[in-house]
């Protein structure tokens, strides 16, 4: 029950709240990353939600569209400009979500919404990662965000789909805020993003 009706009608009603709210500093980050992105601010991409039904994330562009003399794209450090780092540091760049999540796309608290080139890769439990909307923020994201592997964040997303409360909602809420003032987990050892998640080690 609190899933599916009370937890939409609680996303739509925050986040309609927060993009008025914060209306002045999503106009401030468009304007600034028209002019350090030069060009577009967004960054937009087919990321699979519920009951892996596809759909258009949208964040603030933090990587420059930089390619080498073969017309590909510069490795991610590369592309990663100070100011794509700061915002990935404040996770200033996933505010446009707001927007998913006004139009259902998204809910405040589930698993993070990956790429869907990585959908043939899950083992049956880890595609149950699905079987609720995609969030902001999420169980695995204050448990490690991406300093932990791909089988434990899997791990943390099933258990929230299995456990999710308001209360639960509330508590990872909270602690996104601290772990975002603590710059906690931004990249992995390996990487100057995430790492890409190639299949699970036993296969």
């Amino acid at each position: 029950m609190y899933a599916k009706i009370i937890k939409r009608i609680l996303d739509f009603l925050l986040s309609l709240s927060l993009i008025v709210i914060l209306s002045p500093v999503l106009l401030i980050l468009i304007i600034f990353g028209v002019v350090m992105m030069k060009g577009n601010p967004f960054f937009t991409q087919d990321r699979p939600g519920y009951k892996e039904k596809i759909f258009k994330l949208i964040k603030f562009r933090s990587m420059t569209n930089e390619k080498d003399k073969d017309e590909k794209f510069l490795p991610d450090a590369d592309r990663l400009i100070p100011y794509g780092k700061f915002l990935r540091s404040s996770s200033l760049d996933e505010l446009p979500e707001l927007f998913n999540i006004l139009k259902g796309d998204m809910s405040f608290v589930g698993p993070r919404p990956l790429l869907v080139e990585y959908l043939p890769r899950y083992s049956v439990e880890q595609h149950r990662r699905h079987d609720v909307m995609p969030g902001l923020t999420g169980y695995a994201q204050v448990m490690g965000r991406n300093a932990i592997s791909w089988e434990e964040k899997f791990k943390l997303d099933v258990w929230y789909v299995d456990n999710q409360t308001l209360a639960l909602d509330i508590k990872i809420l909270i602690k996104t805020f601290a772990v975002v003032l603590k710059k906690e987990g931004i990249h992995s050892d390996t990487s100057a993003t995430v790492e890409y998640f190639q299949g699970n080690k036993e296969d």
